[in-house]
């Protein structure tokens, strides 16, 4: 295949690799990319907030290099891989006569460039997408057992980089229901299914947890026309930069007279109308609708062919979309050229400046599954994220991270400590605050459990709760406090009340290992006016209130 390429479209890949390579070698991590980088350091069919795609690229990049490339390669080669799919979706034969404005158009768009380096969820996610494109396409011209069992291994491939591919293979079905009646696309299907089973195993195994944090448990706040709407509308213009004019009215021009360009779009419709609908729901983030940028990529290309004009000005603009991104690029290595703090400034700095005060000593930051793989990557120290009640669950709440500091003396890293030992400030001036604990013991896996889904708010009511050690030691009741939040409709804690369950055994004093201990308990009165849910936690050894019950809804 790459003997058919055009020589100019080698060298502008060739030139791209080496760009992102540097780019990748040069440019501290983010902090996603340090908790997908804790993600793969034990790997596993699946984690708490995604599939497993990203911590295997980051796996693969370790075999090659140390460092911050060690966690980007396989990203820089996955981007030269979307630019060569994308070429062969294009079909005319005019496309080798302007090689540098198909290059120009997609290396301009802004989020398809930054994931060219960035190792992140949507970045297999582009990839794969334009490989489904690629063999979905064969598909229709000549389905074959050969083409169906590409298809499902590229469906499940898609299915293990994000969630949101769901979105991706439902709209091309939507474009060719005709599928429905086709024994190859079943085929594919089945294939899919067959190889995305180690995750549906893991997700049953693990109860569903990401389904239910992503569906059901995340955070929310009240509608707002301007963050959650208009917001959607900019993030539309933002994924292109200054071509965003000449692309979508690519889009709107361009005609269906075949079954792949009407999946192309179907798809970009799809998406933009199903995260229209979401934000008046939630606040869609930017990286959520990326997936257009592939179809958009191929429909563009095809009209710059046809249309002298959009051919101008998106090379022109193109050519100004990428200067930016260029320099915004050095900005992230070197800071002085940006005058804004980005989270790639000074983590690395900051977290030799502790290592230096406490050396190889573990460090437990409460709340913050982001600070904890960042320390720990540019450290090498133990590290453990102490999620509370006002913060929500994530990687280190399900794996055994937290074995790892017990009855250790460790540097305690919280933003509710009026005593420190020590403070360190951060680039962006946040301060870190942290004091000693010579023997740290937390117990965040304990289990409250509350069999009934629905509670009316009755002080005067008796409840059932369960409490599940998961540990193989006893844990003496004199070491836990109880505490319930209660939220309002968007799941946020608004109180946070003391609770005084009571044992029917009176005589206990232990939550014995790996048993459960029943208590009853009433609601406290609460504080704020009708909250919807509540949740119990506990607190040991005087940290704060855990996540260790579910949301119950209050009637």
């Amino acid at each position: 295949m790459l003997a058919k390429l055009p020589k100019t479209l080698l060298y502008l890949l060739g030139g791209l690799l080496l760009a992102n390579l540097l780019q990748s070698a040069f440019t501290p991590l983010i902090f996603d990319e340090a908790y997908y980088w804790y993600y793969a350091q034990e790997m596993a069919w699946g984690y708490f907030d995604h599939p497993p795609m990203v911590a295997l690229l980051i796996k693969l990049s370790s075999f090659f290099f140390d460092g911050e490339l060690g966690v980007r390669f396989m990203s820089c080669i996955l981007s030269v891989g979307t630019f060569l799919v994308l070429w062969q979706l294009i079909d005319n034969p005019k496309k080798k006569d302007y090689v540098p404005q198909f290059f120009v158009l997609v290396f301009s768009m802004t989020l398809l460039n930054a994931y060219g380096f960035f190792t992140l969820p949507d970045t297999p996610l582009i990839f794969f997408t334009a490989m489904f494109l690629w063999v979905y396409k064969k598909f229709i011209l000549e389905p074959t057992w050969p083409i169906s069992i590409a298809l499902g291994v590229v469906m499940a491939a898609l299915m293990y980089s994000k969630y949101h591919a769901i979105l991706v293979i439902v709209f091309v079905l939507l474009s060719n229901l005709k599928l429905l009646r086709n024994k190859y696309a079943w085929l594919a299907v089945a294939v899919s299914l067959v190889c995305y089973l180690p995750h549906l195993l893991w997700l049953y195994q693990h109860d569903f947890i990401s389904v239910k944090y992503h569906l059901y448990e995340r955070p929310n706040r009240a509608y707002d026309f301007n963050d959650f709407t208009v917001a959607f509308f900019v993030n539309l213009v933002a994924i292109f930069g200054l071509t965003f004019p000449w692309i979508y009215k690519s889009l709107f021009k361009t005609k269906v007279n075949d079954k792949f360009t009407r999946a192309l779009i179907f798809l970009t419709y799809g998406i933009i109308l199903f995260f229209f609908v979401s934000s008046f729901n939630r606040r869609v983030q930017t990286q959520w609708i990326i997936a257009i940028s592939i179809p958009l990529a191929i429909i563009s290309f095809n009209y710059m062919l046809q249309n002298k004009e959009a051919r101008k000005w998106i090379y022109r603009m193109g050519l100004v979309n990428i200067a930016i991104i260029l320099y915004l690029r050095l900005g992230l290595i070197y800071k002085p050229l940006i005058p804004f703090y980005y989270e790639t400034h000074g983590n690395k700095e900051l977290a030799q400046e502790i290592k230096s005060k406490i050396g190889d000593m573990p460090v437990v930051f409460e709340n913050s599954y982001r600070d904890a793989p960042m320390y720990a990557f540019y450290t090498g120290s133990t590290t453990y994220s102490l999620n509370n009640i006002v913060y929500r669950k994530n990687q280190y709440s399900i794996d055994d991270s937290e074995s790892k500091v017990q009855h250790k003396k460790v540097l305690y890293v919280s933003g509710y400590l009026t005593n420190e030992d020590l403070s360190f400030t951060r680039s962006d001036g946040a301060v870190y605050k942290g004091k000693y604990i010579d023997d740290f013991e937390s117990f965040r896996k304990l289990k409250c459990v509350i069999e009934e889904e629905h509670i009316v708010l009755d002080p005067n009511t008796e409840h059932v709760l369960k409490v599940y050690n998961p540990y193989p030691t006893d844990i003496e009741l004199k070491k836990i406090k109880f505490g319930l939040a209660y939220l309002n409709p968007y799941k946020q804690v608004q109180d946070i009340l003391p609770l005084k369950p009571e044992t029917t055994d009176q005589n206990a004093l232990y939550l014995k290992a790996r048993d459960t201990t029943v208590f009853t308990f009433k609601l406290p009165v609460p504080k704020t006016k009708n909250p919807n849910y509540f949740k119990v936690g506990i607190s040991e050894n005087g940290l704060y209130l855990g996540l260790n019950g579910d949301n119950i809804k209050l009637d």
